[in-house]
């Protein structure tokens, strides 16, 4: 019963607002590379086999494209069979698309979702665009000017700013008048203070997604192959080491034939790689090895104790504002980004029945913690994902130890109550006052949140007046879940994985933390920026064995 009671909340809560990273246009829904797994040839070969068309995917394989052979494996559909049902009025209902959002539960209880389509999580998000801090730029040892003009690559296809309505220019105002200043008018870039940020839905409300990005690509080198589950990596032993080298996939179509791929053997065969995600390489047998047999693993390719290790999530907590009238849809445009750890978005436009009255949800307020995260140890990660066993609860959902409850960290709890004193500013303030009922105020509407049922965790009565434990009983997902390939942990700084050849994980998984106020930007971001520098050392490496 609470995952159906939960189906209706998140109805409710997705229609209003949360969310991140597709109506596409005509020329994006007639790719003619994209094809059904089950026309497949049994053996093919390419230079690059990138596993997932997603959101850093199809900007990577867009990228490999233009100068070498690749293949995309998506275990999802396409979006273009469905092009309406991108559009910014059909969000609640392509977030609950079961086809295209696959449910689960944290082990502590806390609703998500997994993306199984092409452009992943850039199809059900609620759109906003907004790139990463110059700070996490700099830690990731990235080159600015690149990262730049990467960023400028992906905004061509899928950023807009949006138009701003009334709702949202009011919550603009009702930010700075609760002090979060200074105002830093229309931008894509994280900046402390009050912003509008870009969105990923055009001016008519169309979705634009990473699959967008495959308008990029050369359509006489790529291939992408959907509805196609990966099975595992195939490896062969790098020559004169024990050291393991992908050479190739298996994978199934929806008919349950297998198929395989494998990497080019010919003179470039050395440069040649398989770019994947962290739950294939435990299945494939790279992982932690006690983990791996207890699974019944076999054979364990390597011992590496640190995938699935570190995933963490952005913690959320939602405040609800009844309206005395109707309001206009809106999705994420106006953003305070405080000098604390958090920052704070809003949504707008859902009336829902309630008893004989009519109420109008103008909008959902969230806090986003963004200092330290809840990360932790994956125990059961691969048991969650493994897709031959596809283990599920007696709801039918999918469980998986990704979002835990908010760190019980003095300071990320600070970082919370900070945040919801913002916004029980900004919900008292003048400008706001249109938009809620007379002598409602924003500590009064905390209560409203801890009457829905927002996870599976138990309520506490100090809720109503002890921020702190407001901030542990409603924490949500905001659906910015990273980490398990970490890098320095399981991939080097060009995102090869640690001890095997061949192999590389270019995806949100390799983050320490999430960038920005929404990672979808700067991980569109990270597959343009790879590619090149892929192709530059595909280029260096073709050009010495010319010359030898």
């Amino acid at each position: 019963m609470d995952y159906y009671i939960f189906r209706l909340f998140r109805l409710i809560l997705v229609a209003i607002f949360i969310f991140q990273g597709s109506c596409y246009s005509d020329q994006a829904g007639g790719y003619g590379f994209l094809k059904d797994a089950t026309l497949a040839p049994k053996v093919s070969h390419f230079d690059y086999i990138v596993i997932g068309g997603g959101t850093a995917g199809c900007a990577l394989a867009a990228t490999l494209s233009q100068n070498a052979t690749v293949l995309v494996l998506e275990r999802g559909g396409s979006p273009y069979d469905n092009p309406t049902a991108t559009d910014i009025g059909n969000f609640a209902n392509t977030l609950l698309n079961s086809t295209w959002s696959q449910l689960f539960i944290s082990q502590d209880g806390v609703f998500n979702s997994r993306a199984r389509v092409l452009g992943g999580g850039t199809v059900l998000n609620a759109g906003f665009y907004s790139r990463a801090e110059d700070d996490y730029v700099a830690e990731a040892g990235w080159e600015r000017n690149e990262v730049e003009a990467a960023y400028e690559w992906v905004e061509k296809k899928v950023a807009f700013e949006p138009q701003v309505k009334g709702w949202q220019t009011a919550f603009r105002d009702a930010l700075l008048e609760a002090g979060v200043a200074p105002y830093n008018g229309f931008t894509y870039g994280h900046i402390h203070g009050t912003k509008i940020g870009g969105t990923i839905f055009d001016r008519d409300g169309h979705r634009h997604t990473a699959a967008d990005l495959l308008e990029y690509a050369n359509q006489n080198t790529i291939v992408v192959y959907l509805h196609a589950s990966v099975h595992k990596i195939l490896f062969t032993t790098t020559k004169g080491t024990s050291r393991p080298k992908a050479n190739g996939v298996i994978f199934r179509d929806r008919n349950g034939v297998f198929h395989t791929a494998q990497l080019a053997a010919a003179q470039n065969a050395l440069i040649n790689e398989v770019i994947l995600s962290p739950q294939l390489l435990m299945l494939s047998g790279i992982g932690p090895a006690a983990h791996l047999a207890y699974h019944g693993v076999n054979p364990i390719i390597l011992d590496h104790p640190m995938v699935g290790q570190g995933m963490g999530d952005n913690p959320m907590n939602p405040v609800f504002i009844p309206s005395p009238e109707p309001v206009e849809v809106s999705l994420v445009q106006a953003v305070g980004i405080p000098n604390f750890g958090s920052y704070i978005e809003g949504g707008s436009g859902l009336s829902v029945s309630i008893s004989l009255t009519r109420a109008f949800f103008d909008g959902v307020l969230n806090l986003l913690n963004k200092e330290k995260l809840p990360t932790q140890s994956i125990s059961n990660f691969l048991k969650s994902f493994n897709i031959r066993l596809n283990l599920k609860t007696k709801a039918g959902v999918i469980i998986q130890k990704v979002a835990g409850p908010i760190s019980r960290d003095p300071k990320d709890l600070n970082n919370c109550v900070e945040g919801l004193s913002a916004i029980i500013k900004v919900i008292d303030s003048k400008g706001y006052s249109k938009y809620k009922y007379p002598g409602v105020t924003g500590r009064g509407l905390l209560n409203l949140i801890l009457a829905l049922p927002i996870n599976l965790r138990p309520r506490h009565l100090t809720s109503t007046f002890d921020l702190k434990q407001y901030c542990i009983d409603t924490t949500m997902t905001i659906y910015h879940y990273h980490g398990g390939c970490q890098v320095g942990k399981v991939v080097d700084n060009d995102y090869k994985v640690l001890g095997v050849d061949a192999l590389r994980v270019i995806d949100a998984s390799t983050f320490l933390k999430s960038p920005g106020t929404n990672p979808q930007a700067t991980i569109m971001m990270l597959g343009r920026y790879m590619g090149q520098k892929i192709l530059r050392e595909r280029a260096d490496f073709l050009e010495t064995e010319e010359e030898a």
